[in-house]
């Protein structure tokens, strides 16, 4: 067994290339031919492009979102984040996401209950009440930029349905959460950071407010839900030492979680199904006979179509991951303290997994894409994702089934959430 060796670093991933974000797949296919592992030097990360190691490394448990379950930030080799920076750590490290067990398994049990099949099914006419609107109003306007008229408003307005958000606040959600994930790309400079930040303490402030306010008159909201599920005596625990110790609070949350958690439903519950929804109408109008196929069959096709889509260009191209302990990895020992980025992209366009993985084929049947990933951070959501795709989906399908490009899109900067910046259509 070798040790890894980080002195040569792949030329091939230039994530912060316009032209590798518009089109990474050619790169991909590179990087899956020359080996199973990568060191790209400028984020000190070993890429992971094979679909079957991402699969199964989704999974190992001696992997983790986070190591503060078990290590302080010097324990592990890694400086500790900026003091400017810790409002928005303070915020995303409470989020189930970046979280590890026990705590990861107490708050997952009870977010859970809120995306169950049955609780999915009861917002179903809900969720397409709200699709068949937003496409009417689209296309009795003619059309125009489908992101900002259906891709966003859809996802935004069900999961602050799901909270409880008042309709005169959500204007300020999208750009809150736009603001935080732009902290999830590599390297993100002090400008992305500062907006972060800011982002972080403005939402952080209103959900502390609305808790306080469901608190006094709850509701049938997913805060209401939560805020039953409070511990009042744990108190606010911001500190990382004391939440990753292996306490365990049993089945309760502090607020600091609750608002975490929040912010989490929010962006997770709504970048990709944005990003998806312009990401698969970009593929369609680029591949005008499946386009057809799909206009011709919509009830038919539709299930396969939309796992199809989320293969074929996924919104989330990567997902970090840190080496807890010493591991040999593809003939390779990868030492504890590194950092493995797994390629979902890459994954989801590989030849070993899917015939044909270049070609957008509606009717896959066999498609195993880790789009929504796997193991314990497997999305939460994804039965919602998949009920918001279908709504709107078939709601354009229904309504404009003359639906064309208006204008070629551009792609816009972040990498690891890819999609476009709009989406120029008439209807």
């Amino acid at each position: 067994m070798n040790q890894a060796d980080p002195a040569t670093s792949t030329p091939l991933f230039r994530p912060g290339d316009a032209d590798f974000v518009a089109n990474p797949y050619p790169a991909y296919a590179e990087l899956r031919t020359a080996g199973r592992v990568h060191y790209h030097a400028p984020t000190n990360q070993w890429l992971i492009p094979h679909h079957a190691d991402v699969s199964a490394l989704l999974r190992d448990r001696r992997l983790g979102r986070s190591y503060q379950h078990r290590f302080t930030h010097e324990e592990f080799g890694r400086t500790p984040p900026r003091p400017a920076h810790e409002p928005f750590h303070t915020l995303n490290d409470h989020g189930m996401l970046d979280l590890e067990p026990p705590d990861h398994t107490r708050i997952r049990r009870l977010v859970s209950q809120a995306f169950t099949p049955r609780t999915v099914e009861r917002l179903a006419p809900t969720v397409r009440r709200l699709a068949a609107r937003l496409v009417g109003d689209f296309r009795e306007a003619g059309g125009g930029d489908l992101v900002a008229e259906v891709a966003e408003p859809l996802p935004v307005a069900v999961i602050a349905e799901m909270l409880g958000i008042p309709d005169a606040d959500r204007p300020l959600l999208r750009p809150w959460s736009a603001a935080i994930c732009g902290m999830y790309e590599l390297n993100p400079d002090e400008e992305t950071a500062a907006r972060a930040v800011r982002a972080s303490l403005e939402f952080t402030a209103y959900l502390r407010e609305l808790i306080g306010e469901r608190r006094r008159s709850p509701g049938d909201d997913l805060i209401s839900a939560l805020i039953a599920a409070y511990d009042g005596e744990s108190g606010d625990r911001g500190d990382n030492a004391d939440r990753g110790r292996g306490r365990d609070r049993g089945r309760r949350l502090t607020e600091q979680e609750m608002i975490s958690t929040c912010v989490l439903l929010l962006n997770a519950g709504h970048e990709a199904t944005v990003n998806t929804t312009a990401n698969g109408w970009w593929a369609l109008l680029r591949n005008p006979a499946q386009l057809a196929a799909l206009r011709a069959e919509p009830v038919a096709l539709l299930p396969t179509a939309i796992e199809e889509l989320m293969r074929y260009d996924t919104p989330l191209q990567l997902f970090e991951r840190w080496v807890l302990e010493d591991m040999e990895f593809a003939g390779l020992e990868l030492p504890r303290g590194s950092e493995v980025a797994l390629l979902f992209g890459s994954a989801n366009h590989d030849p070993a997994r899917f015939a044909d993985p270049a070609a957008l084929d509606l009717s896959r049947a066999d498609n195993p894409h880790v789009s929504f990933g796997a193991g314990i951070h497997y999305c939460l959501g994804a039965p919602l994702a998949r009920l918001e795709l279908a709504s709107s989906f078939g709601e354009l399908l229904r309504q404009a089934p003359g639906l064309r490009l208006a204008a070629e899109p551009e792609w816009g900067p972040g990498f690891v959430i890819r999609g476009l910046k709009e989406l120029q259509v008439e209807c």
